[in-house]
C-alpha cells in the first residue's frame, strides 16, 4: 500500500448545480500541471490531444484522444502537453452528488461499482470513446436536470462496458494532510523541467533544503518509489512520445532523453514498458499502418 501527499484541490460548480463541466482548447496554453487530488470523481475527455499521463502511480504518453475516469482522491497531474488543435472537457461531481444512498439501489449498483474501480484510475479505450465523445461534449451545452440524466447515462455505459484498462494495479490509500505540498510540487515541478539532464541527489535535496539521507526518506514515503526511477519513468515516457512522433534513430532518443547509456536505456525502457524500444516503435507503425 502506497502513500503520497498532493495539494487540495477546491472545486465549484455552477450555480444551482451539482456538476462542474469546464472545457478548454489546447491552443490556449492554459496548461497548468501540479500534483493534486480531491474528493471529487473526475471525468476526463480530451479530443485530439498530446501529453502525459500521471495518475497516482501510472505515468504514460498519449498522442490521440483519451477519455479518463479519476476516482475521489486519486493524485493526478494535468493532461496537456503542448499547443494543439484539440480541446479537454472536465467533469467533475462527488460520488454522492445526487444524494446519500442514491448509487445503492439495485438499478444504480454498476455506476457505483465504476466508482470504485475508478479509485485506480480507468482509461477507455477506442470503442468507447467513438460512441461517447459527443454525448460528454454535450454536457457542456445543457444545464441542470438534463445534465444530470445525460451524465448518468455516460456513466451508465461507461460502468458495463470492458473497453477499458485499469492504470494502477494496487489499492492506493493517501495522505490528504496539506502539510509538506510545496515540497512535492518543487521536487515534481523541478523533475519535470529538469528530466533530460542528469540531477545529482545534492541538487534536488537542496531546492527543499534536505539533506541527501533525508530526501530520499521523504520521497521514497510520498511516492512509493526512489528517485531515481520516477526520473527515469519520465525519461521513457518522453523516449515513448519521441519514438511516436519523430524519425529521430533509438540512439539518438536514448540520449535525447537523459540516458548516457545505451544499454542502459534499453534495459530501463524494457523494464518500464515490457518491451524494447525497436519493438515499441515496430509495434506502433503497424498500429497506424
Amino acid at each position: 500500500m502506497l502513500y503520497k501527499k498532493a495539494t487540495l484541490k477546491k472545486i465549484q460548480p455552477e450555480f444551482g448545480g451539482s456538476v462542474f463541466v469546464q472545457k478548454s482548447t489546447t491552443e490556449r496554453g492554459e496548461n497548468k500541471p501540479f500534483w493534486h487530488f480531491h474528493p471529487e470523481i473526475e471525468l476526463v475527455y480530451v479530443n485530439e490531444g498530446k501529453g502525459k499521463r500521471h495518475i497516482g502511480n501510472h505515468m504514460s504518453y498519449y498522442n490521440d484522444s483519451q477519455l479518463l475516469l479519476i476516482g475521489s482522491m486519486l493524485p493526478h497531474i494535468g493532461y496537456t502537453d503542448r499547443p494543439n488543435h484539440g480541446s479537454e472537457l472536465l467533469v467533475q461531481f462527488l460520488p454522492d452528488f445526487l444524494g446519500e444512498g442514491f448509487f445503492t439501489v439495485p438499478e444504480m449498483m454498476p455506476i457505483k461499482q465504476l466508482f470504485e474501480r475508478a479509485k485506480n484510475g480507468l482509461l477507455f479505450k477506442k470503442e468507447t470513446i467513438e460512441r461517447l465523445g459527443s454525448q460528454i461534449h454535450d454536457l457542456n451545452e445543457v444545464h441542470g436536470f438534463e445534465r444530470t440524466i445525460l451524465l448518468l447515462k455516460i456513466l451508465h455505459d461507461l460502468a458495463t462496458t470492458d473497453d477499458y484498462e485499469i492504470l494502477n494495479a494496487e489499492t492506493f490509500t493517501f495522505e490528504t494532510e496539506l502539510q509538506d505540498n510545496s515540497k512535492t510540487e518543487v521536487i515534481y515541478k523541478y523533475i519535470n523541467q529538469n528530466y533530460k539532464e542528469q540531477i545529482p541527489l545534492e541538487e534536488i535535496a537542496s531546492k527543499v533544503s534536505m539533506t541527501v539521507p533525508a530526501f530520499c526518506r521523504y520521497f521514497k514515503k510520498t511516492s512509493g518509489k526512489t528517485f531515481t526511477k520516477i526520473v527515469n519513468e519520465y525519461r521513457v515516457v518522453h523516449a515513448t512520445k519521441l519514438l511516436s512522433e519523430s524519425q529521430m534513430s533509438i540512439t539518438d532518443i536514448c540520449f535525447e532523453c537523459g540516458f548516457n547509456n545505451f544499454s542502459h536505456f534499453n534495459k530501463i525502457f524494457k523494464e518500464i514498458t515490457g518491451k524494447s524500444a525497436s519493438k515499441y516503435r515496430k509495434e506502433l507503425k503497424q498500429i497506424l499502418n
